[in-house]
């Protein structure tokens, strides 16, 4: 079996063919559903089964076709991938059994208690900022909170597409400047810079995008209608969510803080007379609940694995930096380069260690500042992992709110503001501080 292609071997014509699964999925996905103006009509998998087996029949230098399968699958089966399905079980056992129990409509009954209506899409928002600042991952924090904003969105009559997109901005917020986050950790090491300083220079990225994004959502809850709240809800059947929550908060492991989550619930469950064979049932209900984002997970991560194999990644890699000119133009292709390849990958932290490199190059010789360059990559990679409807964030929020993964693409509002922000600090070079290079 041949190994993966090296840079300086790929053409023009085999670099565009290794990339062209990325246009058959996008084609068969997002167009069909924009042209028929509905996206539950196309399913997720089937388009991404297109994809894949077309990957595999135009990786032509991966040997035959046995080897070619080969190469999806070892991609299919990544470690990284296996963690990944692990938390999609996890958090579909913890979601329908904390549902079923009473314990999500508890808390939320709770939440809009002490809230007003006006709060609700504004508070929802700041917490999952805190949250995910806190725990350093966005999927802990779409795990913590899309149940939550499934049944509040449900209480209130309001879109639920919309309470899920408000969930997935602010867990990419913290995602994207959290001390712990691995893309925080992957960014710095690669440009060679300390946390607190990639920190501080993101801050003047991030927070601006967050505050209007905020205010946006303040101005749509103005004149909310009042949530009408049942007084039969029974506080203690709070307490799984909020082992979940403080666990999270804590930044204990995430498949540690659901199965804290699981057995409370189960405690819970059968304190207040559900027998163990009807829990078991309500795990099982939810863990099934998986299966379809299962699927589209191990067919992403074949089909892109079998991309990067033929040498898509590394054709995008040249192409890109060919004609870097200028300080503007060097942290414009620094932002360009990581969000495509993340578009290629659905994984934001792989995008950064793939460019990482060439990023750190492109800085030393035009004069980006390496805690600009570590900004540009966290911020550009949190951007496009956001937007996509095949990232492991929205598969899970979806899937645990029961919509369509490119439902909540319109109310996306703080990746838009993000980008927005990011390109304004390209053009007009802020921080000032980090316009040259620290020598």
């Amino acid at each position: 079996m041949k190994g993966p292609v090296e840079l300086s071997d790929v053409g023009a014509r085999q670099g565009l063919l290794a990339l062209s699964p990325v246009a058959v999925f996008l084609c068969l996905y997002l167009v069909v559903s924009i042209v028929i103006g509905d996206f539950y009509k196309m399913p997720l998998a089937v388009a991404l089964l297109a994809a894949s087996m077309w990957s595999v029949v135009i990786y032509r230098n991966g040997g035959s076709l046995a080897d070619r399968i080969e190469t999806f699958s070892r991609s299919a089966g990544h470690s990284n991938i296996l963690y990944m399905i692990w938390i999609f079980i996890l958090a579909g056992a913890f979601a329908s059994l904390a549902k079923e129990i009473g314990s999500i409509d508890a808390t939320v009954n709770f939440t809009m208690r002490f809230f007003p209506s006006e709060y609700i899409v504004p508070g929802l928002f700041v917490a999952s900022c805190f949250i995910s600042l806190s725990i350093g991952t966005s999927v802990g924090t779409v795990v913590a909170l899309t149940p939550l904003a499934v049944e509040m969105a449900s209480a209130s009559g309001a879109s639920l597409p919309f309470y899920v997109a408000v969930v997935l901005g602010g867990a990419f917020f913290g995602d994207n400047l959290s001390f712990i986050s691995d893309t925080t950790i992957a960014a710095t090491r690669s440009q060679g810079c300390r946390m607190a300083d990639k920190f501080k220079a993101n801050m003047w990225i991030a927070l601006p995008a967050a505050v209007a994004t905020l205010i946006i959502y303040v101005f749509m809850s103005i004149g909310a209608p009042d949530v009408h709240i049942s007084d039969d809800a029974d506080p203690w059947l709070v307490l799984p969510y909020l082992v979940v929550l403080i666990a999270a908060v804590c930044g204990v492991n995430v498949t540690i803080v659901l199965t804290l989550g699981i057995l409370t619930a189960a405690c819970m469950g059968l304190i207040y007379g559900v027998d163990l064979i009807s829990v078991f049932g309500y795990m099982g209900k939810g863990i099934d609940s998986m299966g379809d984002l299962i699927i589209v997970t191990l067919l992403a991560a074949g089909m892109l694995g079998v991309i990067k194999a033929a040498g898509g990644i590394q054709y995008l890699l040249r192409v890109l930096t060919a004609k870097v000119s200028g300080l503007r133009g060097a942290q414009a292709c620094v932002a360009v380069l990581v969000g495509i390849v993340n578009l290629c990958t659905a994984n934001n932290t792989v995008a950064i260690i793939t460019v990482g490199g060439i990023a750190r190059e492109i800085g030393e010789k035009y004069g980006i500042d390496p805690r600009k360059n570590a900004s540009l990559l966290d911020s550009c990679s949190c951007i496009v992992q956001c937007l996509i409807p095949y990232g492991a964030q929205t598969l899970l929020a979806s899937s645990l709110a029961g919509i369509a993964p490119a439902a909540p693409f319109p109310y996306l509002y703080y990746p838009w503001a993000l980008a927005a922000v990011v390109a304004l600090s390209i053009v007009f070079l802020f921080p000032r501080r980090l316009s040259r290079k620290v020598r």
